[in-house]
């Protein structure tokens, strides 16, 4: 049976090599993000703002129209006591004893009262109108305004992304194809550093017998080690991927 083929195994230093690749692809696509700035996060919050201030809008219209009907069914119930009045005076003129004549001023003394209660009652409810409409004024003016600022931050963004797009899709399937040359662990390790660094490096150079990433110095034969490239070697002090000077990835 014939021997199965030995994979080609990749050296420290073809590692390194795609470490530092890799790195340089994701700090220019790190320079494209920075050119967009805080506008995504921008343009999210205004979206945001924009959407809570048309609820609100809504939900003052759909307040608007409750107290409308309010009012209307506060005025048809006072129509009501005002017929039922008229219909128990006439049974007043027809009464054959005290007794029935107390029954119906007593019923007419209660539409009255009725009466009154809607009149208060209509009044309040037109005066929270008034409320409503001001309150609906002002979240429309400021919604008109949101609305504004939010169209020029997207079409700032639009124009930005358009200038930038080709380029971080470029660099993108550069960094996916980088990243598939480097073992898992490394990947992730990489890929971790990134994450806790401000500046997003986690292989740097040696700048000045010191690390490129913390500028803590690094010990003379450290730095002969890490020249040499014969096994991955990070920073004491923050943990960074440490590369010969000349290269630099950023």
């Amino acid at each position: 049976m014939a021997a199965k083929t030995k994979a080609k195994s990749t050296t420290v230093s073809e590692k390194l090599e795609a470490l530092i690749n890799l790195q340089r692809v994701d700090s220019e696509i790190d320079r494209i993000l920075t050119i967009r700035g805080e506008l995504p996060l921008e343009v999210e919050d205004l979206e945001d703002e924009v959407l809570g201030l048309q609820t609100r809008n809504r939900n003052i219209e759909e307040e608007l129209e409750a107290i409308d009907q309010e009012v209307i069914d506060r005025k048809n119930a006072q129509k009501d006591a005002q017929t039922a009045i008229i219909a128990y005076k006439e049974k007043q003129s027809n009464v054959r004893n005290n007794r029935e004549y107390e029954s119906l001023s007593k019923e007419i003394e209660f539409q009255e009262l009725e009466i009154q209660l809607h009149e208060k009652k209509t009044k309040e409810a037109l005066f929270r109108v008034e409320q409503k409409k001001e309150a609906l004024a002002e979240t429309k003016e400021r919604l008109e305004v949101r609305t504004g600022d939010l169209d020029a931050k997207k079409k700032e963004l639009d124009a930005i992304i358009a200038e930038t797009q080709k380029d971080e899709e470029k660099l993108r399937k550069e960094s996916d194809k980088a990243k598939k040359s480097i073992d898992e662990p490394l990947l992730i390790a990489y890929d971790r550093l990134r994450v806790n660094s401000k500046n997003g490096l986690a292989v740097v150079p040696i700048d000045r017998d010191a690390c490129g990433g913390c500028f803590n110095r690094i010990p003379a034969q450290r730095q002969l080690d890490i020249m040499q490239r014969k096994k991955i070697i990070v920073c004491e002090h923050c943990g960074r991927i440490l590369v010969p000077a000349e290269a630099s990835a950023e």
